[in-house]
């Protein structure tokens, strides 16, 4: 029995719920994704976040898990590319510096009145290697940056353009997974359960 929905279509998000035992069935919600003017990165992640999840929870049972996650430069969110040049333009600029990768985490539960939602944002730091051109242009040709914020997978081809980090791993890659299970078990969600 699932104790848990994702609402989330992420290949990553479920591999990392499934590391950690998560008994949870994925329905994906389809949101504007759009920033609002002025609004900060920490927030346009939260929100997104607490809107899946408020979403799914419309007629479900059990708690919803929405997640979000960008890729923060300078202040500016780095989304999903839009084209290889773009992919190419943002891997460039991330080239031998340091960023943040933040990742909202929210747990909703409808109840008869009013649905309760939880959320928080995780921040994690990563520095990456001065990379060339030649470097960009060969990983954007794998096709792995094109749906991935800021145009890379920490937990694919482009580990090896990763320095450090600081933080959480696992928020890079799209869920943090001490927080998660820290959220879930507020819902009574159990880990290691599968």
């Amino acid at each position: 029995m699932a104790h848990l929905l994702l609402a989330s279509a992420s290949p990553r998000r479920r591999e990392l719920l499934e590391q950690i035992g998560v008994s949870f069935i994925c329905k994906a919600q389809d949101i504007d994704e759009t920033p609002l003017p002025s609004e900060l990165p920490g927030e346009y992640v939260e929100r997104l976040a607490c809107e899946k999840a408020e979403q799914g929870a419309k007629g479900s049972a059990i708690p919803v898990l929405g997640s979000d996650t960008c890729v923060v430069l300078d202040g500016e969110i780095l989304s999903k590319p839009e084209n290889e040049a773009d992919a190419c333009a943002m891997l460039s600029r991330l080239s031998g510096r340091s960023h943040h990768v933040l990742t909202a985490i929210a747990v909703c539960l409808a109840t008869d009145d009013q649905p309760k939602t939880t959320s928080q944002v995780v921040s994690t730091g990563v520095q990456f290697m001065p990379l060339s051109a030649q470097q960009i242009q060969d990983y954007v040709a794998t096709g792995e940056p094109m749906d991935k914020a800021g145009s890379y997978g920490i937990q694919g081809k482009a580990a090896v353009f990763v320095a450090g980090i600081e933080g959480s791993y696992s928020n890079v890659v799209g869920l943090p997974l001490m927080e998660t299970a820290q959220l879930l078990q507020q819902y009574n969600v159990p880990v290691w359960s599968c």
